[in-house]
C-alpha cells in the first residue's frame, strides 16, 4: 500500500469466506472499533482518523470485497448488502482481531453505515454502539420517492449499476491518477466527496490509489444493468456493489426494530452532495436540473429523500426504546476527511458516554 501513517498496520486475512485486506491501529486490548468504508473507497480513507480514535480503541478497517486490496470476489446484489455483512461476521467470528463474542463498536461511512446497520440487524448484540457517518439511506441509493421507501417505478429504474458515470467508470478503469477532467477519480474526491483540496499531497495520492484498486465490471463496481421502458431507461441488475445499494435489493427500515438497541450517532455534514435531500448523484435530482434528459416531473420521479428517511427510521428506533443523537458538521460527504478534529471529538465524546452507562 501506499503512504500509511506509522501508527496503522496492515495484514492480509484470510476467512471461510475470502481473504480481506485490513487496517489496524491501538491496543489490542483496548475497546474495539470497526471501521466500514464507503463506495469507491477502501479502508485506506480511515487511516488519519484511526491515528486518534487508536489512542481508545483497538480499530479495525477492512477493504470490503471487491474494494482496496481484498479479494476480488463477486457481490451477489440480489441479497443487498449481506454479502459485506456476512463477511464482516466471518472476520470477527474467525480470528482474534477482538475478543470473540464480544459487542464492538462499529462506525460505518456512506455505504458501510448501511453495511453496519445490516450487520446489527443480522446479528443481535454484536454491536456496542453505532456511528453513522453519511450514511445512505436506509431504503437504498435512488429510485423511492417519500418516507416509507415507495419506488418511483415497479422496477425501481433509475438506481443501480445503470447509474454511474460511464466517464468516471473508465477513468476508474484506466487507472486515471490526473485532475484534467470532473470526472477524474482525484476530483470526485476532492469536489464531489467533500471540499478536500487541502490534503497533504501524499494523503492525497494514497486516496485516488484506494479509489483505483477498486475492481471494475458488472460483478463489481458498478454492477450490471438492465434496460427499462421508464425513465431514465435503466433498471437495476442482479450483481455489484451499486445493485447492492438498490432499494429493489437493499431495505434497512427494520434497523428500527431491532431488539438490543444499541445507542446510535448520526454524524453528516450540512453540504453533503452526496447522500442528501437534493444529491447531485440522485436521478431524480439530476433530471430536475436538467442534466438527465426527458424527465418526467416531480410528481413521477422526485429526489429521493435521502436524509429525512434516515430520519424517520431513526425516530422509529428512538420511539421503540433506542437513542440516537444526530450531529451537523459544516462540510460535504467526508466529515471524518474535512472535519477531523470536529470528528474525531464527536466520536470519542459518545463513546466515552457509552462506557459510563
Amino acid at each position: 500500500m501506499s503512504f500509511l501513517p506509522a501508527a496503522v498496520q496492515e495484514s492480509d486475512i484470510a476467512t471461510s469466506r475470502l481473504r480481506m485486506h485490513v487496517l489496524q491501529s491501538g491496543p489490542a486490548d483496548a475497546p474495539g472499533l470497526v471501521l466500514v468504508h464507503g463506495n469507491v473507497s477502501s479502508a485506506r480513507f480511515f487511516a488519519e482518523l484511526m491515528t486518534v480514535l487508536g489512542e481508545r480503541c483497538h480499530c479495525v478497517a477492512p477493504d470490503l470485497r471487491g474494494f482496496g486490496q481484498s479479494a476480488r470476489v463477486p457481490a451477489d446484489a440480489r441479497r443487498g448488502l449481506r454479502d459485506f455483512s456476512d463477511d464482516l461476521h466471518a472476520l470477527l467470528a474467525e480470528t482474534d482481531l477482538v475478543p470473540r463474542g464480544a459487542p464492538v463498536h462499529l462506525l460505518g461511512w456512506s455505504l458501510g453505515g448501511g453495511v453496519v446497520m445490516q450487520y446489527a440487524m443480522d446479528h443481535p448484540g454484536a454491536a456496542a454502539s453505532i456511528v453513522l457517518e453519511s450514511a445512505m439511506s436506509p431504503y437504498g441509493f435512488g429510485a423511492t420517492r417519500d418516507m416509507a421507501g415507495t419506488p418511483c417505478w415497479p422496477d425501481f429504474a433509475g438506481s443501480g449499476g445503470g447509474t454511474a458515470s460511464p466517464e468516471m467508470v473508465r477513468r476508474l478503469a484506466t487507472g486515471d491518477r490526473g485532475a484534467e477532467d470532473a470526472t477524474s477519480p482525484r476530483n470526485v474526491l476532492t469536489h464531489l466527496y467533500g471540499q478536500l483540496t487541502d490534503l497533504a499531497p501524499e494523503v492525497e495520492d494514497a486516496l485516488v490509489e484506494g479509489m483505483l484498486e477498486m475492481a471494475i465490471g458488472d460483478d463489481f463496481y458498478p454492477g450490471d444493468q438492465v434496460a427499462s421502458a421508464n425513465w431514465p431507461g435503466t433498471a437495476p441488475g442482479e450483481r455489484g456493489v451499486n445493485n447492492a445499494i438498490s432499494p429493489r435489493y437493499c431495505d434497512l427500515s427494520a434497523f428500527a426494530a431491532i431488539e438490543d438497541r444499541p445507542d446510535v450517532l448520526w454524524i453528516r455534514g450540512d453540504a453533503d452532495q452526496i447522500v442528501s435531500d437534493a444529491s447531485l448523484v440522485d436521478l431524480g435530482r439530476l433530471g430536475a436540473l436538467g442534466a438527465v434528459p426527458g424527465w418526467p416531473g416531480q410528481d413521477a420521479y422526485p429526489a429521493q429523500p435521502m436524509v429525512s428517511q434516515m430520519r424517520a427510521v431513526l425516530d422509529r428506533y428512538q420511539a421503540a426504546g433506542g437513542r440516537y443523537a444526530e450531529h451537523v458538521l459544516a462540510c460535504g460527504h467526508s466529515p471524518h476527511l474535512e472535519r477531523p478534529g470536529e470528528f474525531a471529538e464527536a466520536v470519542t465524546g459518545f463513546l466515552d458516554g457509552i462506557g459510563q452507562r
